[in-house]
């Protein structure tokens, strides 16, 4: 008896360890505050901007109305890392995960995943630390920003990987085009020594590039502009490096590669905020025998808090217990999935542990924006105001009244905005107060309270006693 219990059990091992080694490997690789518009795929006239970005969108499947749920770096990996609305997993901010909340790492280590993390790794493992099997600082990446060091150390982990007999899961981090930009003074004062200085391959001169139409046309903003795209270029290089390792092991055909920036560029009116270029991102999935290359899908909104899910589907493991978010396997097979038409953004904390709350929703047509902390009084400050074009932004508010609207708006906001983002999606038009736009407002009202009310936002009871006194 004992003899045939021993016989099942190892049957039972050898089945599990086989199912788990049939597994496709997935590859997370995501960048750090890159515009979705800053990809050539994605409509950059850049030329050649960003071609390892724009050859993975060939080989698989982008999405048009694909959105992170919050615009600031750690929060959202929070939101990735959970499937989870940020109140709902504990990490509002720059929280760590509150403990019984599962993780996407810890699933998939169970299961018998062979785990790596490559840079931002204060911003994935506050907490969790356990889940991974290898943790490579962005310091040992050329703080985040050398492609070469991203290659050889993939190269490494898909051996090691290899080697053990699991498949994999890594997710890459690119610390590119996070501030400070290559070339620019900010960079300078950052590392001091030239030897140490991070290497951009490609600059760009402030006439050829394009200025978004959420910013004023200024000489300064034009060359924070060209900065920034020499570290979208770089970005590009280090995507391209960890495709080239994953190439060169043999084993990119069974491996889905996802792609996605955390958020909008660092500029005024982008990160760390609630607007259609502050969440929307540059999402591409690439998963051989599942997805149709070249394919682009156009209708159907996802968000960060499906990443989670649809990642767990496609290995074969059921969602993380209390998930938020929805597994969108279906449209990588090419098939259309309901209760898709729109999603829901969040700001709480910043980096400097500000308090900002804003709450959004947005689908094909509007955008509505609550801004909680909006009194006319506090003024709201974060990352994105450093650098060239705040400080251009402010000096032109002296003499052109119309930027000098747009600094006040961002520095002060109004408790309320709603875009017709179809017609403005630089959100420069604001309909809250328009009678023409009443019924809209009110539409868009209901269905994030209806949201807020869902998930038990903290912020409900200051939703609700805003909308009664209007």
């Amino acid at each position: 008896m004992i003899y045939r219990l021993v016989v099942v059990g190892l049957l039972a091992l050898t089945i599990g360890t086989t199912a788990a080694t049939e597994r496709p490997n997935v590859v997370l690789i995501t960048v750090d505050d890159m515009n979705w518009d800053s990809v050539g795929v994605f409509g950059c006239p850049i030329p050649n901007i960003t071609p390892h970005i724009d050859r993975l969108a060939r080989e698989g499947m982008r999405f048009e109305r694909a959105h992170v749920t919050i615009a600031i770096c750690q929060p959202t990996r929070a939101v990735w890392m959970t499937g989870r609305y940020p109140h709902r997993s504990g990490a509002l901010g720059f929280d760590r995960i509150r403990r019984g909340v599962p993780t996407l790492v810890e699933a998939l280590s169970e299961a018998g995943y062979y785990t790596g993390l490559m840079a931002k790794v204060p911003h994935v493992v506050p907490s969790r630390r356990h889940g991974w099997n290898e943790i490579v600082k962005g310091t040992e990446l050329g703080f985040g920003r050398d492609p070469t060091r991203y290659y050889r150390r993939a190269k490494e982990f898909f051996d090691r990987a290899a080697q053990s007999g699991k498949p994999f899961f890594l997710m890459a981090n690119a610390q590119d085009p996070h501030r400070p930009f290559a070339g620019s003074d900010q960079e300078r004062r950052r590392w001091k020594n030239p030897m140490t200085r991070p290497v951009a391959r490609k600059t760009f001169s402030p006439s050829e590039i394009p200025v978004p139409g959420f910013l004023p046309d200024l000489p300064q903003v034009r060359r924070e502009m060209a900065e920034y795209f020499a570290s979208v270029h770089r970005a590009d290089e280090t995507v391209g490096a960890v495709l080239r390792a994953l190439e060169e092991s043999g084993r990119a055909d069974q491996t889905l590669v996802m792609f996605l920036s955390d958020h909008g560029m660092p500029l005024p009116f982008a990160k760390t905020n609630c607007y259609y270029h502050s969440t929307r991102t540059p999402w591409i999935v690439r998963y051989p025998s599942v997805t149709r290359a070249g394919s682009v899908d156009r209708d159907h909104f996802i968000s960060g808090v499906d990443l989670a899910a649809t990642i767990l589907d496609a290995v074969g493991l059921p969602p993380l217990e209390g998930c938020d978010g929805t597994s969108f396997l279906p449209l990588l097979r090419g098939e259309s999935q309901k209760g898709r038409d729109r999603v829901f953004t969040y700001i709480n904390t910043t980096a400097a542990k500000r308090s900002y709350p804003m709450r959004a929703v947005q689908d094909a047509r509007y955008g509505y924006i609550w801004n909680a902390w909006s009194d006319g009084k506090t003024v709201f400050h974060n990352e994105s105001q450093s650098g060239r074009t705040m400080a251009a932004m402010r000096r032109a508010a002296k003499k052109d009244p119309a930027i000098a609207a747009r600094v006040d708006l961002f520095l002060h906001r109004v408790p309320e905005e709603l875009y017709d983002y179809q017609s403005d999606p630089d959100a420069l038009h604001n309909l809250a107060n328009d009678p023409k736009y009443r019924e809209v407002l009110e539409r868009y009202r209901r269905i994030l309270l209806d949201h807020m009310k869902h998930t038990n936002d903290p912020q409900l009871t200051a939703f609700l006693a805003y909308l009664a006194e209007r």
